[in-house]
């Protein structure tokens, strides 16, 4: 059980609280602040009474991480709910009545919420991939094949709001006139917030402490976002000099805090005599929102996901990040890569239905093999393991027979036009999908630090080893699963291994915990150590400390593909370990409900060495849930700028109740690696559960979240179709 403590627990002597007063309009230039009159223990903070310098990510040793985000709008305006100003006092009533009473008076321009009708200053970021002749390929196409692929927003829906709790230490170092901070708050990147924290304060960053409070299920949303409060918070604690408390209120989280962008992919595919793949065309397009946090890492992961697996000897693909008066948007469990693949993979099931395929088999005769290249110029060093992979889930699920089965019923119905008379379509309708898809380990690219994250090991004289990660996990796992590791290479007691990773003045920088960085990269240096102070063990005296950094590889056939923008390092190791995974989905239509019962889910993975089965399968299974919700309920959208109260009260995500059967097989093999899986579900499952739905309905759908509302429109439109004289 994890010791930290939830921020809502946390609390001091003389703490006040602090909320946000913010922007009511998407765009336009902010004038004044009107405030009541307050007694003097309650104070208004502006942009004007920040000490150092208003942009989060910032600090004076450089930040991996430079953000053009303010901490407090102090001009421009950019989307409705940015920040403007803190609010601080010790009642919480008291001070939400004063909140109520404040003006922000701005002047409007005219917003953009959506991606249609795109001015050059809306563009964020481009990527132009071309290989081959495109041209050519589609001159001479048997067949032609697009589709327009969109995915929706995703809320994290946290087990507790953004916020942070930071304690103000008078006379740190016993002179009385620097100031310390400490900063409770639930992050992925405890430096990160050091660094932003520092920068907005104007001090160096050894006068601040980090302590991360229970994370619980992230889904990759605390990365960066809570940088942001906690910046707030330590600047009113800096101003007020008390101990500061700052927490989101629900519906304010829901509201503001970065979602998982929405996607729309157009694919357009020649294929040859024999239903091969002859060319491929895709225009990708992604809404950032305001500022385009991590643009460059979530529009190429989206472009590289959208090229698949698959043999692309000719390809134009042309991908687009748009800026956009809606909150900034964010990574949600992956960086973009899964809304690539649900469009690449849907579309490979509708060339496979185009052509009167099994979807399986096209994907096996077309994906990549040994020593081939991926589309975006990286040659594929291993064997990739997708046959077996279709096979194995082909077999939990008993695939190849349902899918048959299924489609002689479709095929039947179609005859005898089923959709023409009495309710729909008479009896449940069936339908079963599979996709399959692969993940890497790692950011593709590094910042100003050129990504040298670290850990540190010492092996103490009675024999105790601690080591030191700035990593933050949701569970107490990798305690155990380090210190087995230790055990095994040092010939120690797994319980004299000690990890240490409870704030910034004990432990190095690590990095983000995010896009499986923690099993692979961090694992992989703690190793190192290990095998280091095995070493050095026989000719130096105890203690012994070592600390091992990654570093970025280089490959410049990568980089003429992907322009590294400046300042940063395109990181090829991101590709050096893949992953593999493939999913299958099958689904039952509710005639009277029209709605989707996913009646079962099954997951074959290749992961590499599985260092905790049981945390393999907790994981894949979470992100199985949160995969199925997107795909199938979690509907969200912007409404001129912001989420409505009843999209907050309707959100609807997956109940203990509604979680179908999940399988889960590992493809166990002899590597000594292990690899990230905790994306795989979202990238292979959505489009699963679509081809699934597709089958049963007998029409093409495109779009996620896919439920009873589009069921219903197309069994209407099926019944037109059907009651027109052929």
């Amino acid at each position: 059980m994890d010791s930290r403590s939830f921020l809502e627990d946390i609390s001091f002597r003389s703490m006040l609280c602090a909320l946000i007063i913010r922007s009511p309009v998407a765009r336009g230039r902010l004038q004044s602040i009107e405030c009541p009159k307050m007694i003097s223990s309650y104070s208004l903070i502006t942009a004007k009474d920040i000490p150092g310098l208003n942009q989060l990510g910032t600090s004076s040793t450089g930040s991996p991480l430079e953000l053009s985000i303010p901490i407090l709008a102090e001009d421009a305006l950019s989307y409705i709910g940015e920040p403007v100003a803190i609010l601080t006092g010790p009642d919480p009533a008291k001070l939400e009545k004063y909140a109520e009473q404040c003006r922000v008076l701005c002047s409007g321009e005219a917003p953009v919420f959506s991606s249609h009708n795109v001015t050059p200053d809306m563009i964020l970021g481009e990527r132009r991939i071309t290989r081959g002749d495109t041209e050519n390929a589609f001159a001479r196409a048997k067949t032609i094949v697009s589709g327009n692929y969109k995915t929706g927003i995703q809320e994290h829906l946290y087990a507790e709001p953004v916020g942070a709790v930071v304690e103000y230490v008078s006379g740190k170092d016993g002179d009385g006139e620097n100031p310390g901070f400490i900063i409770h708050t639930a992050t992925q990147w405890p430096f990160h917030v050091r660094r932003s924290a520092a920068g907005v304060l104007g001090i160096p960053e050894s006068q601040i402490v980090i302590e991360p409070s229970l994370i619980a299920l992230h889904m990759d949303g605390k990365i960066w976002y809570p940088s942001l409060a906690a910046s707030q918070a330590a600047l009113a604690a800096f101003i007020t000099r008390k101990p500061v408390k700052l927490i989101l209120t629900r519906e304010e989280d829901f509201r503001y805090s970065p979602k998982r962008n929405d996607s729309e992919i157009h694919i357009r595919s020649a294929l040859g005599e024999e239903g091969e793949l002859l060319a491929t065309e895709i225009n990708l397009g992604i809404n950032l929102g305001a500022y385009g946090v991590f643009t460059d890492e979530i529009l190429d992961q989206s472009c590289i996901g959208s090229l698949g697996s698959y043999t692309l000897d000719n390809v134009a693909l042309s991908g687009t990040a748009l800026r956009t008066n809606i909150p900034p948007q964010g990574p949600f469990a992956g960086f973009g890569m899964a809304q690539g693949f649900f469009a690449m993979e849907r579309h490979v099931s509708r060339i496979a239905d185009t052509l009167r395929q099994d979807p399986a088999e096209w994907r096996k005769n077309m994906h990549l093999n040994r020593n081939g290249v991926f589309a975006f110029g990286l040659p594929l060093r291993e064997n990739p393991s997708i046959d077996q992979l279709l096979d194995t889930v082909a077999s939990m699920s008993d695939y190849y027979r349902k899918w048959a089965s299924f489609e002689l019923l479709r095929h039947h119905r179609q005859e005898q036009h089923g959709f023409e008379r009495g309710d729909p379509w008479g009896e449940p309708l069936r339908g079963i999908g599979i996709a399959s898809a692969w993940q890497g380990n790692g950011f593709l690219y590094a910042g100003s630090d050129r990504g040298a994250y670290s850990v540190e090991l010492t092996l103490e004289k009675d024999g105790s080893l601690e080591i030191r990660t700035s990593m933050v996990s949701s569970n107490d796992d990798y305690n155990h699963i380090w210190g087995n590791i230790a055990s095994e290479i040092l010939s120690i007691d797994a319980g004299k291994v000690r990890v240490l990773s409870r704030n910034t003045s004990l432990s190095p920088d690590s990095g983000p915990s995010s896009l499986s960085r923690n099993v692979t990269i961090l694992t992989k240096l703690m190793e190192r150590c290990c095998l280091a102070i095995r070493k050095q063990h026989f000719r130096d005296p105890l203690p012994i400390t070592v600390r091992r950094s990654s570093r970025p590889l280089r490959n410049p056939g990568l980089e003429e593909m992907f322009p590294v923008p400046g300042g940063k390092l395109l990181d090829a190791g991101s590709f050096s370990q893949l992953s593999w995974g493939a999913a299958v989905v099958e689904v039952e239509i509710d005639p009277a409900q029209y709605a989707p019962i996913i009646r079962g889910a099954w997951l074959g993975i290749d992961g590499g060495k599985i260092l905790s089965e049981t945390r393999a399968r907790r994981s894949l299974k979470a992100s199985s849930v949160q995969a199925l919700g997107w795909a199938s309920r979690e509907r969200l959208e912007y409404v001129e700028g912001r989420i409505t109260r009843d999209q907050i009260d309707a959100y609807n995500i997956p109940r203990p109740a509604d979680i179908p059967p999940i399988h889960i097989d590992f493809l166990w093999n002899d590597t000594v690696d292990p690899k990230g899986i905790g994306e795989l579900p979202f990238s292979c499952i959505p489009a699963a559960y679509v081809q699934a739905v597709s089958q049963a309905m007998d029409h093409p759908f495109e779009s996620i979240p896919l439920g009873a509302q589009e069921v219903w429109e197309a069994g209407k439109l099926r019944k037109r179709e059907a009651a027109i004289p052929s």
